[in-house]
């Protein structure tokens, strides 16, 4: 009697990319827990500790799940050239990057520990400006870019533009709309202890749609192959 043999159907299995994201939550784990451990620290509030996490990974899950753009040299410069832009101005507003007299003597390099995800917090101060890099929101902001310049390109080459177009503004305007709106509300004496008691959870939550949404791309299918 033939022994029965388990057939496995390769579609009901993980993707690669979705193992090696798997893989990445669970070294976020073991760094999270190594630190904790090391330094002593108790964790205040777990959402300022997972917040990092989420922008990393859902940013993460994006690029890996789009597929490789194509099209002409002149539409990927004309995107890259959005993106970059989109990039510093999104730094500008959040205040990675800055413009400001601060005089020779508070100038230089410094490099601060920090939870996992909001550290190593690298720093760098000129005479005419500062760039201060908190790496989930590098990497959060680094990872919408890259979804600008594909719908970009996307959009350029899609009999569907109107509609990208839409959703692509959208989404893009989101955290730029969060951003200055966040300025100016803080500005008020009055409001400035509820915005930043709430501002990392709405810019957390304004960064996942915006991703969700570039994403996403309704009537343009550009996800990777799974």
């Amino acid at each position: 009697m033939a022994a029965n043999t388990a057939t496995v159907d390769p579609e009901t299995l993980p993707s690669e990319r979705t193992l090696w994201l798997l893989l990445l939550v669970a070294i976020e784990l073991l760094v999270l827990a190594a630190y904790f451990v090391a330094t002593g620290e108790r964790v205040l509030d777990l959402r300022y500790v997972v917040y990092p996490f989420v922008w990393v990974n859902v940013a993460a899950y994006a690029v890996l799940h789009t597929a490789p753009v194509t099209g002409s040299r002149r539409t990927k410069a004309v995107a890259a050239a959005v993106a970059v832009g989109y990039l510093v101005l999104l730094s500008w507003l959040v205040g990675i990057v800055g413009l400001h007299d601060v005089g020779a003597a508070a100038t230089g390099l410094s490099v601060r520990l920090a939870s996992p995800g909001w550290g190593p917090i690298v720093a760098y101060v000129a005479p005419f400006g500062h760039v201060t890099l908190v790496p989930f929101r590098v990497l959060g902001y680094l990872g919408l870019s890259y979804l600008v310049y594909a719908t970009v390109v996307e959009a350029a080459s899609s009999s569907v533009r109107g509609l990208v177009g839409l959703f692509s503004c959208v989404s893009c305007a989101l955290p730029i709309v969060s951003s200055v709106g966040a300025g100016l509300t803080g500005s008020t004496t009055a409001a400035l202890g509820t915005v930043y008691a709430f501002s990392l959870d709405a810019s957390t939550l304004v960064f996942v749609v915006a991703v969700a949404l570039l994403y996403w791309r309704p009537g343009v299918s550009v996800r990777a192959s799974t």
